[in-house]
């Protein structure tokens, strides 16, 4: 017998079985292998609009938003999980608005958006509270972006908020000469623009002041019974003692006061 003949075809058939091993063991592995994903296995472009059943539909019975209490209770993988879902619910309902605008139709329920647009803030509400409380436990301090009040160029109080700069802000010249040193905080330009400003202001509240103290007289005449500690809780800054005792709070009665 020709035992190198053998040899041969037995070194043959083995190799080509485990050849054929490593290409199943691949072909398995790149089936069940699969990435991670948030959407559904219907990734396509029809996820950017409602279901279909609600198209043509004038009411669509929703829920409520979340709470804040609900979403304390949650983990930070289960509200990262929300945010995701009601991001993808805010898109679907901004491309549903969008289409009825321009099939010149009604987009039902618009209220949602701002359900959806509330559990998103109450989101953001809860992580800030447990990013603060972590800071705060870790370093002592918020771990917000400090604050600070300023007047800013149209010499008006605002709140800023500090950021970081590739240079500090006595050597950054285009706003220290401008800002600063030629004063346009102080310049007769904003000076007159605060002014008028202010008395804008004042003629707004006088103007309203006005109106409340009117309504109250109108209010006298028609009710001359009312309970005056009510009216006086609901209008704080109308003088109500000074109103009863106008011509406009008097009908055709005698007054019991």
């Amino acid at each position: 017998m020709n035992f190198s003949l053998v040899k041969n075809v037995l070194k043959y058939a083995s190799g080509f079985c485990y050849r054929t091993k490593n290409v199943t063991s691949m072909c398995a592995s790149s089936v069940i292998t699969k990435g991670f994903h948030t959407t559904p296995s219907n990734s396509d472009l029809m996820e950017f609009f409602d279901i279909k059943k609600n198209w043509n539909e004038t009411n669509i019975r929703v829920g409520r938003a979340w709470k804040l209490d609900e979403l304390r209770i949650k983990s930070n993988v289960d509200l990262h999980k929300l945010w995701y879902i009601l991001l993808k619910e805010r898109n679907m309902l901004y491309t549903m608005e969008h289409e009825c605008y321009e099939k010149v139709r009604l987009f039902p329920n618009p209220e949602r958006i701002d359900k959806v647009q509330e559990s998103m803030n109450n989101i953001e509400t809860v992580i800030r509270e447990r990013n603060i409380a972590y800071y705060k436990l870790e370093t002592g301090e918020t771990g917000e972006r400090p604050v600070e009040d300023v007047v800013n160029m149209f010499g008006l109080p605002e709140k800023y908020k500090k950021q970081e700069y590739h240079i500090p802000q006595f050597m950054n010249s285009r706003w220290v000469r401008p800002y600063l040193e030629h004063g346009y905080i102080n310049s007769l330009a904003v000076k007159k623009f605060y002014r008028l400003y202010k008395e804008k202001q004042y003629n707004e509240t006088r103007r309203a002041r006005n109106r409340n103290f009117n309504h109250v007289q109108h209010l006298l005449k028609r009710f001359p019974n009312m309970d005056l500690e009510k009216l006086k809780a609901e209008y704080p800054d109308v003088d109500i003692e000074k109103a009863k005792h106008t011509k406009k709070a008097r009908g055709h009665f005698l007054p019991k006061y």
